[in-house]
């Protein structure tokens, strides 16, 4: 089990408003994911990380990932302010879905398995070598190359 490395942050949508007195920040834990855990030693670089993170907000925002549970909301009974809510959100989903597939397609077939084990399943990486039966530690080398073809379909400068 790893052992949580707590780091504060600022809120991006707070800025420094002189009004507020002081910036809001969040405590963040860097070793929840395989990809700030590589990121936080130094084995992935800002653009690679960034990448990985839109990558993986869309994954969740097309909500690709096996549903625990069912929903329990009731369906709307007029077609009124939740109906228009629920279209606007699914309509977000599909343009996710869409931009994930892409995104998929533009890294290929040998990267996309990579990807999709350490950023989307959040497998660690010594456990998605093992599945995909690549050499130890050959791993990070190919999830670099494949953040580095994505970050220009995501257009990261």
């Amino acid at each position: 089990m790893l052992k949580p490395m707590f780091v504060e942050r600022p809120l991006p949508q707070d800025g420094n408003d002189p009004e507020q007195g002081r910036a809001r920040s969040v405590t963040v834990n860097l070793s929840e994911s395989p990809l700030t855990w590589l990121h936080a030693r130094g084995l992935l670089n800002d653009r690679q990380c960034a990448t990985g993170e839109l990558l993986r907000r869309d994954y969740e925002a097309a909500q690709l990932s096996a549903n625990v549970t069912m929903r329990w909301d009731a369906p709307p009974l007029d077609g009124n302010r939740r109906g228009t809510a629920d279209l606007a959100q699914s309509e977000r989903s599909l343009a996710a879905k869409q931009r994930f597939h892409n995104a998929m397609t533009a890294a290929g077939p040998g990267l996309s398995d990579i990807l999709w084990r350490i950023v989307c399943a959040g497998e660690a990486m010594a456990l998605a070598e093992k599945s995909l039966g690549w050499p130890s530690r050959s791993g990070r080398l190919v999830l670099g190359l494949a953040l580095d073809r994505l970050a220009g379909f995501y257009r990261v400068p």
